[in-house]
């Protein structure tokens, strides 16, 4: 079969710019509504996407007057979507630092048999000192030992999705046998972050092990990455960085002793799409007119490490940044977000800008034609398997999306014209994975 895009809406409030909510079609309180999701993931599983995806920290994020601030706990919200769909995969973040491998487990092993095997966990190591301060931490773990606990959670994670064999409920009613304990088979696990004894109190899931992606493009990231994900989702701005992005995570499974085609690698994209390229810009210049850029700066030198006074909205970058080592929060989103600047000299009010419809990730505004072109053209040169779709408003980028980008690249024999299985792995082309035993 000729190899096609895989594409997962990203559902952020009331869309990904963060000015979305001052549009005069927008309601400032959509993103705690279950009936906004609902009907962007109606809308969603008509264009035949992949998945659902849902952000989430630990921590309630700046200023609430920037923008629409909380949210619903993901994996509680994509229970009540999988009610309302039948077919699209539902991804939901959850962190590795600040939560327990049987708590979470538990969880997404939950959401995989209500959704009927389209349950995926976007796994996180969460940065910020505020987060940290909520879970009992006066300091921010290392970069470097969230990502070995990262590793070890999901280690304990398999050995619990595995701790029923498949065949372990029998249901005998005749001989009055329920199950087979023979057929359970405790974690038992003893490591540097985690002691788990038991087995998991779900039996083995429609998908065995739910969907795994993960979200970080460090050199940490990468190797968390290339061992265990199924999809990465990343931030690239241009199509050299993707391609080298793209190329040396392959490079790192195959190392790893994966098929590299068996992890997708999925950019963002944050397309402002228009019946013409006029009618696009004019949109993607009235979000950016909307930005109140007292708000925006603070984020900024938050993410940079400096004082807001010394980022001048009409210069360029202070040159005495520090360097991406001395960063123990989001490493690569960081350097990014300086590089973009610099290589384009930018001034921090243009940068605001640009981070405000983007975050870091790659923005593009034209007609449902061109952004088929600018999908197309990564897709088939080394930079993507897919892309996560981040409307900028929400619901209608994602209606313009589904209604006038994906049937093009349905025509181009890109796009999946109908779902051709009933899980997630299924949509990624992925094998449930077997029960390994421990020690065998």
């Amino acid at each position: 079969m000729t190899r096609q895009l895989h594409l997962n809406a990203f559902l952020m409030t009331v869309g990904h710019h963060e000015a979305a909510w001052r549009l005069p079609e927008s309601d400032p309180f959509a993103h705690i509504d279950v009936r906004h999701y609902q009907e962007l993931a109606r809308t969603a599983e008509r264009g035949r996407l992949d998945s659902l995806f849902l952000a989430d920290s630990p921590v309630l994020w700046n200023s609430i007057g920037r923008r629409p601030a909380g949210g619903l706990e993901p994996t509680v919200l994509l229970t009540a979507l999988a009610g309302v769909t039948r077919h699209i995969g539902l991804i939901a973040t959850a962190s590795t630092t600040y939560n327990e491998p049987f708590n979470l487990a538990r969880r997404f092993a939950s959401l995989d048999h209500i959704s009927g095997g389209r349950a995926g966990w976007n796994v996180v190591t969460t940065a910020g000192l505020d987060a940290a301060r909520n879970f009992n931490l006066d300091e921010l773990p290392s970069h470097r030992d969230r990502y070995e606990r990262a590793a070890e959670f999901i280690d304990v994670a398999r050995k619990l999705w595995d701790s029923w064999a498949d065949d372990a409920p029998l249901g005998d009613k005749a001989n009055g046998r329920w199950g087979d304990d023979s057929k359970i088979h405790p974690a038992g696990h003893v490591g540097r972050f985690f002691k788990v004894a038991g087995a998991l109190n779900v039996p083995r899931s429609p998908q065995g092990h739910p969907l795994l992606v993960q979200a970080g493009s460090s050199a940490d990231g990468k190797e968390l990455a290339a061992k265990y994900a199924d999809a990465v989702f990343t931030a690239q701005q241009t199509l050299e960085e993707a391609q080298a992005f793209y190329g040396d995570l392959k490079r790192q499974a195959l190392a790893a002793g994966r098929d590299p085609d068996h992890i997708k690698i999925l950019p963002g994209i944050v397309p402002a799409i228009g019946a013409t390229e006029r009618e696009a810009l004019a949109l993607e210049e009235e979000l950016d007119r909307l930005i109140k850029p007292e708000y925006a700066l603070r984020q900024l030198a938050d993410t940079l490490r400096v004082s807001p006074a010394d980022l001048q909205l009409d210069r360029q970058l202070p040159a005495d940044l520090p360097a991406e080592d001395e960063i123990e929060g989001a490493k690569s989103r960081y350097t990014l977000i300086v590089e973009l600047a610099r290589r384009e000299q930018l001034t921090v009010r243009q940068l605001i800008g640009r981070l405000g419809g983007g975050r870091g990730h790659r923005t593009f505004a034209g007609t449902p034609e061109q952004v088929a072109d600018a999908l197309q053209h990564w897709f088939e040169n080394g930079a993507a398997d897919g892309f996560n779709i981040m409307a900028p408003v929400l619901p209608s980028g994602l209606t313009a999306f589904v209604d006038h980008v994906v049937p093009i690249l349905q025509s181009r024999g890109l796009f999946r014209t109908e779902y051709s299985g009933n899980t997630l792995r299924e949509h990624y082309g992925l094998a449930r994975p077997a029960v390994i035993l421990e020690g065998a």
